[in-house]
């Protein structure tokens, strides 16, 4: 069954996992909302996971060097992050398929194999540095970095392990939602309305003018909003859940509210890292940034940073772990769902148990080349995701697949394409810089 509503009488009936509850309303306006959160999560959680570890490091860094000059590159985001993933949602409903099973239908085995290599070896290096930044917060707030990593290793394995979507989302929901904490984080140290308004709404350069580092940071952040594995994660998501024709329109909403959430909190964690360059405070990584702090603004403050570094660590490893897992039930025709036990889908649970583990080990290693890692990183997503939108594109465009109702407008295609270009040359300049950092002049203009 799934997890869609009916409308029997005053009587919304949900089913799913194997249970079927009867919710009496009133009024059509509490059906549209029960409805709504029945529907809700794939859009909230492919989101907000976006804001991982990496994300809580480039936005902070970010606010730590050039202030609020950020925040309107964050709100031009918030438009491209919901198409790209309106699509996802759209394509998920209308196939009932995974991302990964459509690019081997549609275009082949090479390249539905050069498309899942990609992921897979993306996906565990971005695990990494999930992995790397529970290790920093662990120690930074005095726990061995072994145990931190540990534990957090084995909560994720614990967490898909139910045998029941429901429980699964449900737990990553409450997850998403730990990140209010960086609101008021924000609220507490932000500097004047005006300022962030003002430089929210009308895009500035950073006193010191288009440097090398402002377009790169600017960049990195483009790349970090956006990810290959949303598209892969949010479609099986959505495979997973069986969510109907009928559900369109508030996965839809779903996905709105989740890009308008996630920018939101990225946008905090611009403001709190702006906090430390208006006291001077230098830092390397936000656990050292949280710690320096300290004096400032108290425990409350610290105890977040660190405390949301792992969350965000958490929500990033569960997400691309899955995205990961799906994709190869997917290929290999093996069952593939969060419906199922250990015991009904061994394929689809090592993968995601291979995908924690190695990442955590690897993270533990003494002397283990993290920086290296970082960087293939964003070379890998700067070169995957121009491919991954278009194949997605692609597919959106294929009207004897999806029908009218389903496939891309005129204006869908004059949207998308744009952002694709662009994405494409921001991924290739990001791409340049990484590996030549002396090719482009120190200052632009």
């Amino acid at each position: 069954m799934t997890g869609y509503v009916e409308k029997t009488g005053t009587t919304i009936a949900e089913a799913g996992a194997g249970e079927v509850r009867g919710i009496h309303v009133k009024t059509p306006w509490m059906r549209h909302v029960l409805t709504f959160l029945m529907v809700m999560g794939p859009g909230l959680i492919v989101m907000e996971a976006d804001n991982d570890a990496g994300a809580v490091s480039t936005y902070v860094q970010g606010g730590a060097q050039y202030g609020t000059h950020l925040l309107w590159l964050l709100l031009f985001l918030l438009p491209c992050t919901y198409f790209v993933q309106e699509m996802v949602v759209r394509l998920g409903i209308a196939t009932g398929k995974g991302h990964a099973a459509m690019i081997y239908q549609r275009f082949g085995k090479w390249w539905g194999l050069f498309s899942f290599l990609d992921l897979q070896v993306l996906n565990l290096l971005t695990l990494v540095t999930e992995f790397a930044a529970i290790a920093l917060a662990s120690r930074g707030l005095g726990i061995p970095p072994a145990v931190g990593v540990t534990v957090a290793a084995v909560g994720m394995i614990g967490i898909v392990a139910t045998g029941s979507y429901r429980r699964w989302e449900r737990a990553v929901v409450v997850l998403c939602l730990l990140d209010l904490y960086w609101l008021f984080m924000a609220f507490r140290l932000s500097p004047s309305m005006h300022e962030v308004l003002h430089n929210t709404l009308i895009p500035s350069a950073p006193a010191g003018g288009l440097t090398q580092n402002y377009v790169f940071l600017v960049i990195a952040t483009v790349g970090t909003t956006i990810a290959p594995w949303q598209l892969f994660f949010q479609q099986s998501c959505i495979a997973d859940k069986r969510l109907r024709f009928a559900d369109l329109n508030w996965s839809q909403l779903d996905t709105f509210v989740g890009a308008c959430y996630t920018i939101a909190v990225a946008g905090c964690m611009v403001l709190v890292g702006n906090y430390a360059r208006v006291h001077g405070i230098s830092f390397e990584d936000p656990a050292q940034m949280a710690n320096a702090l300290l004096g400032l603004t108290g425990n409350a403050v610290r105890l977040g940073i660190l405390l949301l570094m792992i969350n965000a660590a958490l929500l990033g490893t569960t997400a691309i772990s899955l995205s990961s897992a799906w994709a190869y039930g997917e290929v290999k025709g093996l069952p593939h769902s969060l419906e199922f036990g250990p015991r009904e889908a061994p394929g689809f649970y090592t993968i995601y148990l291979v995908c924690v583990v190695l990442a955590a080990v690897v993270v533990l290693i003494p002397n283990a080349p993290l920086q290296l890692i970082i960087l293939s990183v964003q070379v890998l997503a700067g070169i995957m995701l121009p491919s991954a939108i278009i194949f997605l594109q692609l597919l959106l465009n294929d009207r004897e697949l999806l029908g009218d109702k389903f496939a891309n407008r005129r204006w869908n295609n004059v949207v998308n394409w744009t952002m694709i270009v662009i994405l494409f040359a921001l991924s290739l300049v990001l791409a340049v810089q990484v590996i030549a950092p002396n090719l482009v002049p120190t200052k632009i203009g």
